[in-house]
């Protein structure tokens, strides 16, 4: 593993985590209300430097006015690292009461979680409340005849915790991506050379993504709309460097171009 780009992850642990409940305190019932919408439900990834990160995905569930609704899920194990820099799948599907959606709900199975570091695959162990469900806080609006959907980013890097003696934790860090908002890709040169690219605004409203070692391609999905700066951290030799005055407008992608890592430094506005 990469020592740097973990320590570039763990500075934005804070920026990025949102506090989630494993738990729910009301019955968690199929929805039965005349009122009802058609729902999917997506899953993507911020990059990490993992080989990769499978996790088992049993269930999904949505509450919306009052009433938990059992979606559609298509289980199976995922690896996470196939759905990072703008790719995404969808996971459930299935219909809800129309209204206020609150919460949605993940649900992992025990077994099947694995992570890949330095060519070997490790289980990763998980918790109780793990199998019972990921509740995430969103705040939407769900209407019949409309198309209604959720994009979650389960970030794989921050998700693993490295306890020692070969031993990983998984404790899955979540965010939802609001698909109505912006986004900034790139690509890095050379393509090999993995970068974790941070996007930071005035605002502290901020997100990463790590570049693909095949095509060195990023993309930081979710921003709402704004002036930012992008930083790029490639491993070392090459240095830092930071590109000031990156817009990004509502519903839109904010395309760098090709970033050829060298020299750091700021490097000023790239449009």
């Amino acid at each position: 593993m990469k020592t740097n780009l973990k320590i570039i992850s763990a500075a934005v642990i804070t920026a990025l985590c949102l506090t989630f409940t494993v738990s729910c305190k009301k019955s968690e019932t199929t929805s039965t209300n005349a009122q009802s919408a058609p729902y999917n439900m997506y899953m993507t990834d911020s990059p990490s430097d993992y080989q990769a990160v499978n996790v088992n995905i049993t269930g999904a569930m949505v509450y919306s006015a009052g009433v938990w609704s059992n979606l559609n899920v298509n289980a199976g194990i995922y690896n996470l690292l196939s759905l990072s820099n703008g790719k995404d799948t969808l996971i459930a599907s299935g219909m809800i009461s129309t209204g206020l959606v609150t919460q949605v709900k993940l649900i992992l199975g025990a077994t099947g979680n694995t992570v890949t570091s330095g060519g070997v695959t490790y289980p990763l162990a998980t918790s109780l409340a793990l199998q019972t469900g990921l509740t995430l806080n969103v705040n939407s609006q769900v209407s019949a005849g409309s198309a209604n959907s959720i994009k979650l980013d389960f970030d794989a890097g921050k998700s693993i915790i490295y306890n020692g003696n070969s031993t990983f934790l998984l404790k899955p860090v979540l965010r939802t991506v609001i698909t109505a908002n912006g986004s900034i890709k790139g690509a890095i040169s050379p393509a090999s050379t993995e970068t974790a690219v941070l996007a930071i605004s005035a605002y502290s409203d901020s997100a990463f993504s790590y570049s693909s070692t095949l095509t060195g391609g990023f993309m930081i999905q979710g921003l709402a709309a704004g002036t930012y700066n992008v930083e790029v951290f490639p491993p070392s030799p090459f240095t830092v460097q930071t590109y000031t005055g990156i817009t990004v407008s509502q519903g839109s992608v904010t395309d760098m171009g090709s970033i050829t890592i060298s020299g750091g430094g700021v490097i000023g506005a790239k449009q």
